[in-house]
């Protein structure tokens, strides 16, 4: 599926929009256009609102996977996804992530 086809199915909270959001997210390291999809994705209040477990929603897991591409542009559109959290929100994942500053995270995806 196209960039394009796996946003619109995460956009329509489609039962299968974390498998899709998990597909873009693959693709990070080498499409800048994956890269804009996510981060525009990872604004979305459904996925904020959606859990994955305890307090890591879908948004946290697309930012997480922007920090961990590790490229410029992608880690880019991570500090300005975290800039749209909650105040409150960004503290938790801040600790949840185990740093103070969401410029010394660096997690890695397997």
């Amino acid at each position: 599926m196209s960039n394009a086809e796996l946003a619109r199915m995460v956009e329509a909270e489609h039962p299968y929009r974390g498998k899709a959001l998990f597909e873009l997210c693959d693709r990070l390291v080498t499409d800048d256009d994956a890269v804009a999809k996510v981060a525009m994705l990872s604004r979305l209040t459904s996925l904020r609102r959606a859990r994955l477990f305890d307090r890591v929603s879908l948004a946290w897991s697309a930012i997480i996977a922007l920090l961990a591409a590790e490229t410029e542009n992608a880690r880019a559109e991570a500090y300005a996804a975290f800039q749209a959290l909650d105040p409150e929100e960004q503290g938790d994942m801040l600790d949840y992530l185990e740093v103070t500053a969401i410029e010394e995270a660096h997690p890695r995806i397997a």
